[in-house]
């Protein structure tokens, strides 16, 4: 008809570079000499960090260590003073919006929406991306199988806003989970939910590194980074203390300097993975 426009769709675009497959073990994401100030603090100072494809990086620390925003700095969401983001070998700057959103995927600590969108439909969002592409084929797949991974499929009709806490945030982690970006950046994607859902998210992160994704989440759960994170990053004071394996960088010293807390660091008696618990006795 005549007079009638397209809609925008920001993730439009003509001439979009897709991502390919990453090798395993070859760096997704890289962090240089970071310096981010957050008003008159510095939250983050001197932060190198590379992420590799197939693993799973547990960002811990105390409370105003530095985790989220490092977070944010990795997804490009938040602008360094100092230093650079490498994303797929390119600064981030150098990739367009839409580009940038084949690659990575971003789970905030909360998500809000001011409209009553079925939980389908937030899911499917994941989508935007892709649209235009030849991979736009795989859209319904792919939102399928991320409600199933978080087990949202059951109210798949309901209102995003009629949900409880912990189902809106497996509801986010679906969404993000369908975008099928190469790097996956979690935000404490488990602090609303139960024992069964945490055990959970952390399950669908080791699947999603096993197929090859990188994987960065924040965690305050210093057992669950230990049990599922092939490497962890202990941030202190806005910069990174340790980081390595998470056999090698729980220690009591450690963990007591960081967080001012006596703890006792012992190996789980059939995994062998480090138990972390406060020394109360001290």
């Amino acid at each position: 008809m005549k007079g009638t426009r397209t809609p925008w769709n920001p993730f439009r675009v003509r001439e979009r570079r897709l991502p390919a497959p990453f090798p395993p073990g070859s760096a997704v994401a890289e962090a240089r000499g970071l310096r981010v100030p957050l008003g008159r603090r510095t939250v983050l100072d001197g932060v190198d960090l590379a992420v590799y494809a197939g693993e799973v990086l547990a960002l811990v620390g105390p409370n105003g260590a530095g985790k989220s925003t490092l977070l944010a700095a990795l997804a490009a969401d938040l602008p360094a003073e100092r230093g650079e983001v490498l994303i797929d070998g390119r600064p981030c700057g150098a990739w367009s919006a839409a580009e940038l959103a084949l690659r990575r995927a971003v789970l905030p600590q909360s998500a809000a929406l001011s409209f009553p969108f079925p939980v389908a439909d937030v899911v499917r969002m994941g989508r935007a991306p892709w649209a235009g592409t030849e991979r736009a084929d795989a859209d319904e797949r792919a939102v399928a199988e991320a409600m199933a991974a978080t087990e949202v499929t059951p109210f798949a009709g309901r209102p995003f806003s009629a949900l409880s806490g912990g189902e809106r945030a497996r509801v986010a982690l679906a969404r993000v989970l369908a975008q099928h970006a190469p790097l996956l950046l979690l935000d404490e994607p488990t602090a609303a939910l139960d024992l069964r859902h945490q055990e959970l998210v952390l399950r669908v992160c080791r699947e999603r590194a096993a197929a090859g994704d990188a994987v960065v989440v924040v965690l305050h759960d210093l057992g669950l980074a230990a049990a599922y994170a092939d490497r962890v990053a202990v941030l202190h004071g806005g910069r990174i203390a340790a980081v390595g394996p998470p056999a090698g960088v729980f220690t009591g010293e450690l963990l007591g300097e960081v967080y001012r807390q006596p703890v006792e660091v012992f190996p789980h008696p059939r995994t062998g993975a480090p138990l972390v618990v406060p020394n109360r006795d001290a």
